[in-house]
């Protein structure tokens, strides 16, 4: 078994679309896993759709989180086609990955109790919208709804009195993914010694909380109103993006060590005894005054030759690149994570194993490609 496929042998099935299911069952694949990703036959997963660009029937989204895994065409409300994939199921699977909305699966008999008590040693993930229990259950979820609901937008932009802003990525989608596929190898693991499997249960809102548990921690002690800080962080000072002459440079001083070596750079060593800016807390309550020095110091200078400055020091620093230029940067490409097959370039994923990194085996699968191999006999069997 090469060292970084640790899940060659197990088999997953995905009942899931967008990006939460889709990401969970990515680390998987990428992980070892035949991960078999099951899809309505009219139109398949939503994502295919969510473009331009498109290549072939598939947009950015289900490009990125869908390689190296299979797709099978069902029609849930087919009972035939059920039936099948129940059997698939009780067959061949380790692991049950599901997002269908709050109640659907079970509906359909695919829910974790029916499928559980046909198969004990499944593990069965219920990756829902705001999770199990609550007076919010019932509600279906999406990404921005939760970093709305959850406060990720209220702490995130330039102040309070400009419009919400998105953070760019998916990160709670991601992230659900990410917590589901956690879940799902400690219960494989568990599954050793044990011989059962387990119902593992996560959701976009409680991956959104979770990602605020800072700021909740601040609120909690006492600290105010949470709000939004541009580039930087509340709670420590100099931490944030500045104007240079060329473009934006974030300097993360992010310690009394590192303030004092950046004043020294900055040829105003005083600041750094100055009982203002002295420690941390003193420059986050007076960063009105500390800031507008450091400003007027970066707009002296160009970015890279201020990078080159704060390097010889060793002050953290990092230009704001696009999209594009991290596309093409020099140190990204050596790191293998941008991975190209069948013609196909997308981001690998972000572990290495004995120094190597999980292979891009195949570009994310057409709606269907593989129903005729893997699910055909199973679907013949049903309707026997």
């Amino acid at each position: 078994m090469s060292s970084t496929q640790p899940l060659a042998g197990y088999v997953v099935v995905e009942i899931g679309h967008s990006v939460a299911a889709p990401y969970a069952g990515l680390v998987l694949a990428e992980l070892g896993a035949e991960v078999i990703k099951v899809e309505n036959p009219d139109g398949g997963d939503s994502a295919r759709g969510w473009g331009p660009p498109f290549i072939g029937d598939m947009g950015p989204h289900f490009s990125a989180f869908n390689r190296n895994k299979a797709s099978i065409a069902v029609d849930l409300g087919d009972p035939d086609q059920r039936d099948a994939l129940k059997a698939l199921i009780a067959d061949r699977a380790d692991v049950v990955i599901c997002n269908l909305r709050a109640g659907s699966a079970d509906k359909l008999g695919l829910g974790s109790e029916a499928l559980t008590a046909a198969k004990p040693a499944l593990v069965y993930c219920e990756l829902g919208a705001f999770g199990a229990g609550g007076p919010l259950s019932h509600k279906p979820g999406y990404d921005p709804l939760m970093q709305a609901y959850c406060g990720v937008m209220s702490v995130t932009g330039e102040s309070a009195e400009r419009p919400p802003v998105r953070v760019g990525v998916s990160m709670v989608d991601m992230g659900a993914g990410l917590w589901s596929a956690i879940g799902i190898l400690a219960s494989l693991l568990a599954r050793k010694q044990s011989g059962k499997g387990c119902r593992v249960e996560t959701s976009l809102f409680e991956t959104a909380v979770a990602w605020v548990a800072t700021p909740m921690a601040r609120h909690l002690m006492g600290g105010g109103p949470q709000l939004p800080q541009g580039s930087g962080a509340a709670g420590i000072v100099p931490y944030q993006a500045f104007r240079t002459q060329t473009g934006w440079l974030v300097i993360g001083a992010g310690n009394d060590k590192l303030f004092a070596a950046l004043c020294k750079v900055m040829g105003r060593p005083e600041l750094a005894a100055d009982p203002r800016f002295a420690k941390n807390g003193d420059r986050v309550v007076n960063q009105e005054e500390l800031l507008p020095i450091i400003k007027a110091y970066a707009a002296g200078h160009e970015s890279q030759a201020l990078s080159r400055i704060l390097d010889e020091a060793s002050i953290p620093n990092a230009p704001v690149q696009t999209i594009a230029q991290l596309a093409e940067d020099d140190h990204a490409r050596q790191l293998g994570l941008v991975q190209k097959a069948d013609g196909r370039e997308t981001v690998g994923l972000p572990i290495r194993f004995d120094r190597e990194r999980p292979a891009y085996r195949s570009a994310a699968p057409s709606l269907g490609e593989h129903t005729g191999r893997i699910f055909a006999p199973y679907l013949a069997a049903a309707k026997r």
